[in-house]
């Protein structure tokens, strides 16, 4: 059976996310979330990390034998229904968009359940506002 839900986290430049962040708080992307069927979502700022380039601005020549450098990032983890990833992934590629290296990443995986811990809903009910709230 297939899975019913999907994490989608996005690995980029603080910058980037604090930007997304913004437009968050401002209200302008969280309509198109709540279209999309997010429920919720994390950030983690302040990890750190590299791609490909190992850590190198996109003007530097071609890495050999270099050291890795390990740059500033954010993580965006989102868990929602397994039907709308695909679309939520055209949404975050659009927002964080600049054509250079650094944009980052999105992973999609499956999740098998989704459990609230305090009243044992499972599933989309665990996504849900609590029916006993």
């Amino acid at each position: 059976m297939a899975s019913q839900f999907s994490r989608v986290e996005v690995m980029s430049g603080m910058g980037k996310v604090a930007d997304f962040m913004g437009k968050l708080s401002s209200g302008e992307n969280v309509k198109q979330l709540i279209k999309l069927g997010v429920s919720g979502i994390t950030i983690y700022n302040n990890v750190i990390g590299c791609g490909v380039q190992h850590g190198l601005p996109e003007y530097a020549l071609e890495p050999k034998n270099l050291a890795i450098q390990l740059l500033p990032k954010s993580v965006v983890t989102i868990i929602c229904e397994t039907e709308k990833v695909d679309e939520l992934v055209e949404f975050l590629k659009l927002e964080l968009y600049t054509g250079h290296i650094g944009d980052g990443k999105i992973f999609v995986s499956d999740i098998q359940n989704i459990i609230r811990v305090r009243t044992g809903e499972e599933g989309i009910d665990a996504l849900k506002k609590s029916a006993i709230d």
